[in-house]
């Protein structure tokens, strides 16, 4: 059973099938594209633990996933740990690193960098603690994902709107207002994977963002390999391992996000046990060939995994997360003949016609190109004048 119905599903519907599973689709959307392509479709809110579990046993699952959809990690674990199903960790850990607030104190407890951090209930409670704060801060749910509901906060004009804005939607009523780590070169956001607990393969990527978006705290674009030294990179790994042993994790692809402040201090911001959205785990299997899909499919299921070993990055590589504007009528991608790149891959997911919204959260987007430079100049180049490269027009 996958939980969620977006298009990141499709390459775990793929794998599953190309193993011979047969795969159902859960959620309360019967027309979300993946239900299309799975063996059956079961409608449940996937935020509501009891009642994906009760549908689970009805359908007698042999395992339950939730990838590239956060909502439904915790449904997920909860069925594994209820039904005795192969599991990514302990319920109880995989609910801490669902949510912010309860993950930066269990990460301050146990000594790894964080940033300080503060959590509410109410509106009124996070106003009248506005005394507290230090600006620059970033506020957001402590229970979403895809950029939805975060807002950066330079002085306490903007706090008010950014506190409604947040709750606006958490699903459990709670935020959280930390403080915002200035970074040094590009924060990433990428996936990475344990078998038994054991770190094979990891990750770090150069996470970009349009300054110019509606939203300017959702991810544009990524590129691999990182801006972080090897040092750093190597220090993250450490800690990545030692908190999932800390937490007892198992065999899980996670999406694991991670900055170096301009302190020099590397932090691990988030690390969600689900392949992340925008299509990671695909970009890594083109980078490096390393498939963590059709592993983690095999292994949430109860069957052996092909091994999966650290591999380099063939060259350098980029996923250009395709985006209008501005709310309109889609009238076309241009792409420039001088960009620096081979493409790679162009999936387009409206036509001409088709009402685009601006690019408030990762649901916005409209796409996504797969690019492949022969250098990093060149992929630094087409980064920096990606406006003038890739134009989405609108009308």
């Amino acid at each position: 059973m996958l939980l969620g119905g977006l298009r990141y599903l499709l390459p775990v519907i793929e794998a599953a099938h190309r193993q011979g599973y047969y795969v159902i689709t859960a959620d309360y959307l019967p027309d979300n594209i993946a239900h299309k392509y799975s063996d059956e479709y079961c409608n449940v809110s996937i935020i509501d633990k009891e009642a994906v579990l009760a549908k689970a046993k009805e359908l007698r699952i042999d395992g339950i996933m939730s990838f590239a959809c956060d909502p439904g990690v915790i449904a997920a674990s909860y069925v594994q740990e209820q039904m005795g199903l192969p599991s990514f960790g302990p319920y109880e850990s995989v609910v801490i690193l669902q949510n912010k607030d309860r993950f930066r104190t269990f990460l301050k407890e146990n000594g790894f960098n964080v940033p300080w951090a503060l959590s509410f209930s109410s509106k009124e409670e996070a106003w009248q603690a506005r005394s507290q704060f230090e600006y620059p801060l970033i506020i957001k749910p402590t229970d979403s994902a895809g950029s939805k509901g975060c807002t950066r906060v330079d002085n306490e004009d903007e706090l008010m709107a950014a506190i409604e804005y947040a709750f606006k939607y958490s699903i459990s009523g709670h935020i959280i207002i930390e403080e915002f780590l200035e970074k040094k070169g590009c924060s990433s956001d990428t996936d990475s994977y344990s078998y038994n607990g054991k770190l094979k393969f990891v990750s770090f990527c150069a996470q970009r963002f349009d300054i110019n978006a509606a939203n300017p705290y959702t991810p544009a674009a990524y590129s691999w390999p990182s801006t972080f030294t090897k040092e750093e990179e190597l220090y993250l790994t450490n800690e990545i391992q030692r908190l999932i042993t800390l937490l007892g994790m198992k065999t899980c692809v996670f999406n694991i996000e991670t900055r170096v402040g301009i302190n020099n201090k590397p932090y691990i911001m988030e690390l969600t046990p689900r392949g992340g959205g925008n299509r990671l785990c695909e970009m890594l299997r083109y980078a490096t060939g390393v498939d963590m899909i059709t592993a983690i499919t095999r292994a949430m299921v109860g069957d052996e995994p092909e091994p999966i070993e650290q591999k380099p990055y063939n060259g350098h590589w980029a996923e250009i997360i395709l985006h209008a504007d501005k709310e309109g009528e889609f009238a076309g991608l241009q792409i420039a003949p001088s960009l620096p790149a081979e493409v790679v891959e162009k999936d387009l997911w409206v036509k001409l016609g088709d009402h685009v919204q601006g690019f408030k959260a990762a649901n916005d987007a409209i796409g996504t190109l797969v690019l492949k430079f022969k250098d990093e100049e060149g992929l630094e180049k087409a980064i920096s004048a990606q406006k003038e490269l890739l134009t989405i027009i609108t009308k």
